[in-house]
C-alpha cells in the first residue's frame, strides 16, 4: 500500500469521525478518533477471521504493516512536542518548576520501577514467567503521559493556570525521561551492555538543552531580521527539525530538546512582538502551529486505533490487561504522592491537599502514541511471546486511560473540587472557632 493511499484512508477516517462526533456524540475529538477508528478496525479484523477473503486479509495486512514507531519517533514527534510546548506559559512554568521537575523525572522513574515490581508479582501469580527487567521495561514504556491527550482534556476543565501548566509541562518533559529509561533498561534486557544511568541522563538532558538553546538562539536571531510571518514559520520548522536530528546523531534526547525549543521560540516570539514591534497581524505563526498540532494529533489517534490490527487476541489478554491497568494506576499514584510528600513543598499547585493532588494527577495521566511506539520498537529485540504480552498490555492501558479516564476526568475533577471546597470550609470554621 502506497503512502498516499494510507494517508487518504487516515484522513478519510479523521474527517468522517470528526464530523460525526461534532454532530452527534460531542466527546473530546481525540478520544472519538481513537474510539471509532479502533471499533472500525476491530470489526474488520473480526470479519476477516469469521469470513476470510483474500482481498480483506490483504488490506488488513497492508494497514498493519505500517511502521507506526518510525512515523512517530523518526517523523512527527518533534513537531508535535514543539507545538505543545509553545502553548506553555513561561512565567507559570518557572514558578512551578519544582513540581514539574519532580513529576517529570522522579515520578516517572519511580512509577516505572514500581509498575515493574507489581507486574512481576502478577506474572509470578498467573504463571507468565516474565523476567523482572522485562517487567520494568514495560514500566518504562507506560510511565510517560501523553501530552496531546492531557492538554486537550485539561483545557476543557477550567483548571487554574498553575495546575494546567504543571500537567502540560510534566506530560511534555516526562517523555524524555521515559525514553531515556527505556533505552537504559532495554540495553539490560538485550544484554547490550549497561551504561551508568546517571551519566546517561546527564548527557541526554544537558546535551539536549545545549543544542536546543544554541540552535534556537541562532535562529531566533535570524528571525528578528525578518518581518514576514511566513519566514518566521520556516525558521521555526528548521529549528525544531534540525535540533531533533542533531540530538539523535549525538545521542542526546531529541524529545527534551524539542520541548525546550518550543518554549524558547514561544518566549522569543512574545519578546519580538513586545519590544521589537515585529507584529504578526493575522497571527499566522500561531495559527499555523495550531493547525499542524491539530492535524498531526488527529492522525496520531487514528493510527493508534488502526494498530489494533497488529494485536493478537488470546485467552490471557483480559487477565494481562486488568493486571496492567491496576499496576499503572497504583504506580502512578505512589509516584506522585511520595515525591510530593517528601519534597517539603510548601504549597501544592492549585491549593490541593496531597490526596486531592494525587488523585487528579493520577487520573489525568493518559497514555498514548509514545508508549505505543516504544513497545512496537521492541519487536525485534524480544521473544515473540514476550513481545505479544507487552504489546497487549500497553495497548489495553492506552485504551483504558484515553477512553475511560479521558471521558471521566471532568467528573473526577468536579468531585475533587467539591472535596477541596468542603475541606477549606471546615478549616475556616475551625480557625474561627
Amino acid at each position: 500500500m502506497s503512502f498516499l493511499t494510507l494517508f487518504t484512508i487516515v484522513i478519510f477516517l479523521v474527517t468522517v469521525i470528526s464530523l460525526l462526533n461534532e454532530r452527534f456524540f460531542r466527546i473530546p475529538n481525540d478520544i472519538a478518533l481513537l474510539l471509532f477508528s479502533f471499533t472500525v478496525c476491530a470489526v474488520l479484523k473480526i470479519i476477516g477471521i469469521v469470513f476470510p477473503s483474500d482481498g480483506l486479509l490483504q488490506a488488513i495486512d497492508s494497514l498493519s504493516d505500517f511502521s507506526f514507531e518510525s512515523y512517530l519517533l523518526d517523523g512527527v514527534l518533534c513537531f508535535m512536542l514543539f507545538a505543545g510546548a509553545g502553548k506553555v506559559h513561561f512565567n507559570k512554568f518557572t514558578s512551578n518548576l519544582k513540581s514539574i521537575t519532580l513529576l517529570s523525572f522522579l515520578t516517572t522513574a519511580l512509577s516505572a520501577a514500581l509498575f515493574g515490581a507489581l507486574f512481576y508479582l502478577a506474572s509470578s501469580a498467573f504463571g507468565w514467567n516474565m523476567d523482572i527487567w522485562v517487567c520494568i521495561l514495560l514500566g518504562c514504556i507506560v510511565s510517560p503521559t501523553d501530552p496531546i491527550a492531557a492538554t486537550g482534556i485539561m483545557n476543557k476543565l477550567g483548571l487554574s493556570k498553575n495546575v494546567t501548566t504543571v500537567i502540560e509541562s510534566e506530560s511534555l518533559f516526562n517523555d524524555g525521561m521515559g525514553v531515556a529509561l527505556f533505552v537504559f533498561i532495554k540495553s539490560i534486557v538485550t544484554n547490550m551492555g549497561r551504561e551508568n544511568f546517571a551519566l546517561l541522563m546527564l548527557r541526554e538532558v544537558l546535551g539536549a538543552a545545549a543544542v536546543a538553546f544554541a540552535v534556537s538562539g541562532l535562529l531566533l536571531f535570524l528571525m528578528k531580521r525578518s518581518h514576514k510571518p511566513f519566514n518566521h514559520i520556516l525558521i521555526s520548522i528548521l529549528a525544531v527539525s534540525s535540533i531533533y536530528v542533531i540530538c539523535e546523531i549525538c545521542g542526546f534526547s531529541g524529545v527534551i530538546a524539542s520541548v525546550i525549543c518550543g518554549m524558547t521560540f514561544s518566549y522569543g516570539m512574545e519578546k519580538m512582538e513586545r519590544f521589537l514591534k515585529v507584529v504578526d497581524k493575522d497571527d499566522m505563526y500561531s495559527r499555523f502551529w495550531d493547525v499542524i498540532d491539530g492535524l498531526l494529533n488527529s492522525i496520531l489517534f487514528v493510527l493508534i486505533g488502526l494498530t489494533v490490527l497488529r494485536i493478537t487476541p488470546s485467552a490471557a489478554m483480559l487477565q494481562t490487561g486488568i493486571a496492567a491497568i491496576i499496576a499503572v494506576l497504583i504506580s502512578r499514584a505512589v509516584g506522585v504522592a511520595l515525591p510530593t510528600a517528601v519534597s517539603r513543598t510548601k504549597k501544592i499547585p492549585g491549593g490541593y491537599s496531597l490526596t486531592e493532588y494525587t488523585v487528579l494527577m493520577t487520573w489525568s495521566a493518559l497514555k498514548g502514541g509514545l508508549s505505543l511506539a516504544l513497545v512496537l520498537s521492541t519487536q525485534s529485540a524480544l521473544p515473540s511471546a514476550t513481545y505479544t504480552l507487552l504489546l497487549n498490555a500497553t495497548y489495553i492501558i492506552i485504551l483504558f486511560t484515553v477512553i475511560v479516564q479521558g471521558l471521566t476526568t471532568k467528573k473526577v475533577y468536579r468531585k475533587i473540587e467539591q472535596h477541596k471546597a468542603n475541606r477549606i470550609r471546615k478549616e475556616s470554621d475551625l480557625n474561627w472557632a
